[in-house]
């Protein structure tokens, strides 16, 4: 075509252009200020723009500014005060935009108001079965600094390098030099997604019979800081996994007492610890837990158990079980306890005594709560149960677990289950008057 120009080669061609100049730019780009300090932001127009600098406004996080705070500079500069600057809105930076008259965006730049960082502080770890570590933290002072803040935990093996060396064990300068290497480098943490804020894992690679020293230092576009060093071995903060196989039985006929057995935390079946128990229950209608130190000191990764006395007779209970490790392979310091194991429910026999009770056999308004929760009973043994043969209190308990579950409400203390020739009977006890029974026909609840 005429005019037209066709360039081919088989060879790269590598230009370099000048950069195009802007067209207009924001003075001091994307500052970092204290919180209550000044700034004076100039935005500049290139005289191709065509644009005066008087016709041009300012908006800060798209909130248009007051033009009492402009200064027109030149015919291509405009200047904008801000005063008494509060922390950022956002830790990413506030926004700050030069407009033309029309609403283009000219030039923007970020501005950074915040505060530096304290010193991290309460700086605590922990290992699950010595095959991990995990840190946390809380940040210094008030711990807002309105921008973002960079958090980087770091640790190295502390260096004993005289102790070694008075020992005998190093005896060469080589020896030494490659002892400094390995102990005295710094590793930093990566893993900070565990869910939980200012927390890092580290999931291997640890030695044992040797202190670490860790701290975590914390920045910002205004400064930093860093905290004061752990020195720890990791045998001293061991944790476990919650106790495994927890059982919540009757102890024969007694109506005041459970006994719960569980099992040693299998991940640490082959050190050599001893370790403490807790055990605590809560009755099913409430969320007060009452805790039980026991006396059991497992220490041969047997099975263990412990009993539960003065508990109330015909109740379901909640039971969880938590481990603490002590003198793991001749650590001198205690251990950190468990999560809590999940809970187990079980109930107490009733009272003979209270079943023997007198009986009121008029099903009045007082039992309508009662009337429901039954009908639901009968439907939920329905669907898992053919006849009633093979009923038990187990199965009972079973429905007031999967009950709490599906979060009802209940008014009364207990009910009791017999079987006789075919005959299923309930006894009521009402909380309000414990005094009074109410028997139940199944034929009633139609």
């Amino acid at each position: 075509l005429p005019g037209s120009v066709s360039l081919r080669s088989t060879n790269a061609l590598s230009v370099t252009l000048p950069p195009i100049p802007a067209m207009a730019s924001i003075h001091p780009q994307d500052p970092a200020l204290l919180m209550g300090m000044s700034v004076m932001a100039t935005c500049t127009v290139s005289p191709e723009l065509d644009l005066h600098a008087s016709s041009l406004y300012w908006t800060l996080n798209g909130k248009r500014l007051p033009s009492s705070t402009y200064s027109v500079l030149s015919p291509t500069a405009l200047c904008v005060t801000l005063t008494d600057l509060a922390g950022s809105r956002q830790r990413s930076g506030d926004n700050l935009v030069c407009h033309s008259s029309s609403g283009h965006v000219l030039a923007g730049s970020c501005l950074y108001v915040g505060m530096p960082p304290e010193k991290p502080v309460n700086l605590t770890c922990w290992s699950r079965n010595t095959k991990d570590l995990t840190c946390q933290w809380a940040p210094g002072g008030q711990g807002e600094t309105f921008i973002k803040t960079r958090y980087t935990m770091k640790y190295k093996l502390r260096q004993v390098l005289r102790v070694l060396v008075s020992l005998g064990l190093l005896h060469t300068t080589l020896d030494q030099n490659v002892y400094q290497m390995w102990y005295g480098q710094e590793k930093v943490c990566e893993d900070y997604g565990t869910g939980q804020p200012y927390t890092c894992y580290i999931p291997r690679d640890l030695a044992l019979f040797t202190p670490y020293e860790i701290w975590v230092e914390a920045s910002n576009r205004l400064g930093s800081a860093t905290s004061d060093v752990l020195n720890l071995d990791i045998l001293d903060v061991v944790t476990t996994d919650p106790p495994p196989d927890v059982q919540v039985s009757r102890v024969g006929d007694l109506e005041d007492q459970l006994t719960v057995r569980w099992g040693t935390p299998p991940a640490l079946k082959d050190f050599l610890f001893q370790a403490k128990y807790q055990i605590r229950y809560r009755l099913e209608d409430s969320s007060e837990w009452k805790v039980v130190h026991c006396s059991v000191v497992d220490d041969m990764g047997n099975q263990t158990s412990c009993r539960l006395a003065g508990l109330r007779p015909g109740t379901v209970y909640f039971v969880q079980v938590r481990c603490n490790p002590v003198g793991i392979l001749g650590s001198r310091k205690a251990g950190i306890w468990s999560d809590w194991s999940h809970p187990t429910a079980a109930s107490t026999p009733h009272s003979e005594r209270l079943l023997a009770g007198s009986c009121d056999s008029k099903v009045g308004q007082q039992n309508s709560t009662l009337r429901r929760d039954l009908k639901q009973f009968f439907g939920w043994v329905r669907k898992r149960a053919y006849g009633c043969g093979g009923m038990s209190i187990k199965l009972y308990d079973q429905w007031r677990v999967w009950l709490q579950k599906s979060h009802k409400t209940r008014n009364q203390v207990g009910v009791a289950t017999q079987i006789s020739h075919g005959l299923l009977t309930h006894f009521y006890l009402n909380r309000l008057n414990p005094n009074t029974f109410s028997v139940l026909n199944p034929a009633q609840l139609q």
